[in-house]
């Protein structure tokens, strides 16, 4: 899941990576506590796989502040000087980019079915970079996400059927509102599900 979220925020921008490990947090969600101890591992095995070019940003590369023409040779050569003076003696930031190979690693990683599926966290990360699988692979993951929750809520209302009395207040308004929100996934997926059909039927 790491792996795929790297590889789709880079496909969309080459990052540093402070600035990916922040919008992996943003990715994964607020509680995923993306580490550099697990952000820099996951970027070496992409890069020596090939999916991830790591370059040395030069001053006034990405990220860098554009400088304003001055209107004059001189001018636009003592604002270089001056620019080149303060980033003197220090060290270029690593940023990261998305190769051909990762491209193609990315689109598999994101079309494969796996067993993660049915975890919330896969599920919303795939579908946040769905707009990039075609029409037929994206109404799959969301017809396979409907059937995951159909199955979660027979069994939610299972637990509360049969625990009713042994239950005590708390834990059984938990298990409810468990029921409540598996419902209102599965009328928001059929949402999602019919506007890709009428999507497919006007292509």
């Amino acid at each position: 899941m790491l792996e795929l979220a790297i590889l789709g925020l880079l496909k969309e921008q080459e990052l540093h990576g402070y600035e990916l490990k922040k919008r992996l947090g943003e990715a994964l969600g607020p509680l995923s506590s993306v580490s550099f101890g697990s952000l820099y591992p996951a970027l070496n095995r992409l890069e020596a796989a090939g999916a991830v070019k790591a370059v040395e940003a030069n001053p006034g590369g990405v990220g860098a502040p554009a400088v304003p023409m001055t209107g004059s040779l001189g001018g636009e050569l003592a604002a270089y000087r001056a620019r080149r003076a303060a980033t003197r003696g220090s060290r270029g930031k690593k940023v990261y980019g998305i190769t051909d190979r990762g491209q193609a690693l990315f689109e598999e990683l994101l079309a494969a079915e796996s067993a993660t599926d049915g975890d919330d966290k896969s599920f919303n990360l795939k579908l946040a970079f769905a707009r990039y699988l075609p029409s037929d692979a994206r109404l799959g993951l969301l017809e396979r996400r409907r059937a995951q929750l159909v199955d979660r809520l027979a069994r939610l209302r299972t637990a509360v059927r049969t625990g009713r009395e042994r239950l005590d207040d708390y834990s059984r308004s938990l298990m409810e509102h468990s029921t409540e929100a598996t419902e209102r996934d599965i009328s928001w997926l059929d949402k999602l599900i019919q506007n890709e059909r009428q999507e497919e039927g006007r292509t």
